[in-house]
């Protein structure tokens, strides 16, 4: 019941910007961190950025200087500034979020949701 959509991505020149936006739907209560993965053919996926629900953000060192995460919990929206992206960056970008649900006899569930990721292409 609770979907998370990502938008954004595309093909930008190296040195260019994008900006990503994840949105959270459905029968949410509270959302707890949120956080961009990214994932390249052949590699690992990559914790690129998180931030928790009071606002504190964390980055992998390769985009530090560069991205800027965001939310905006009255929407429950979540956004990734990217600036300077260079080849390397190019991937999958996913959206993760830890979501609390709320069910029949107030009963509450703690889940981790995904997002099913928007490709960023960093190319000349």
């Amino acid at each position: 019941q609770v979907q998370l959509v990502e938008s954004g991505g595309g093909l930008v020149q190296p040195g260019g910007s994008l900006r990503l936006s994840c949105a959270a739907s459905g029968s949410i209560f509270s959302i707890g961190i949120m956080g961009w993965h990214r994932l390249a053919p052949g590699k690992q996926r990559e914790l690129v950025a998180d931030i928790s629900s009071g606002g504190k953000t964390s980055y992998a060192d390769s985009v530090k200087g560069r991205f800027t995460i965001s939310r905006d919990n009255a929407k429950n929206t979540m956004s990734l500034q990217m600036n300077s992206l260079e080849p390397e960056d190019t991937a999958v970008y996913f959206c993760n979020a830890r979501i609390i649900t709320r069910s029949d006899g107030n009963m509450y569930t703690n889940g981790d949701f995904w997002g099913e990721g928007t490709q960023v292409t960093v190319s000349s």
